[in-house]
């Protein structure tokens, strides 16, 4: 399943085929599709990242992060909006911080391009059969 992050963009699984030499290997790998106001985005380049539109994805689900954090889920979405909207702000301003992402990753400006960057463990945790190929992928 996937998780829309409002103002910033989604974070979905993709299955994606690979044919290798002797077989045709099917991994599991972390998409992230940014849809942040093209606005803040001057001089930037940034991957273009289809998710399938049979891809279920669900918003971000603030009552669950209050349970993992003991905010309540009305300042939990308001620390979230105001923490995108920064981050937005200081991508206008040409600032290239990066924004981390716990166990998932790095969304990182480097040499004018935005992109997310998963972590290893991240991939490991979705494609135990071939990480390999996975993280390749990634």
């Amino acid at each position: 399943q996937g998780v829309l992050v409002p103002g910033l963009g989604t974070f979905a699984v993709v299955h994606e085929q690979v044919d290798g030499a002797e077989e045709v290997y099917v991994v599991r790998r972390p998409v992230f599709q940014l849809d942040m106001d093209v606005s803040c985005l001057r001089e930037l380049m940034f991957p273009t990242v289809i998710i399938p539109g049979d891809a279920e994805i669900a918003p971000l689900d603030y009552w669950w992060l209050s349970q993992t954090t003991s905010l309540p889920p009305d300042i939990l979405r308001d620390c979230v909006q105001e923490t995108i909207l920064l981050y937005s702000f200081q991508l206008r301003d040409g600032q290239r911080l990066a924004f981390a992402f716990g166990d998932i990753g790095i969304l990182s400006c480097q040499d004018s391009v935005l992109c997310m960057r998963f972590h290893r463990s991240c991939v490991e945790r979705l494609e135990s059969w071939d990480t390999w190929v996975a993280l390749l992928l990634t």
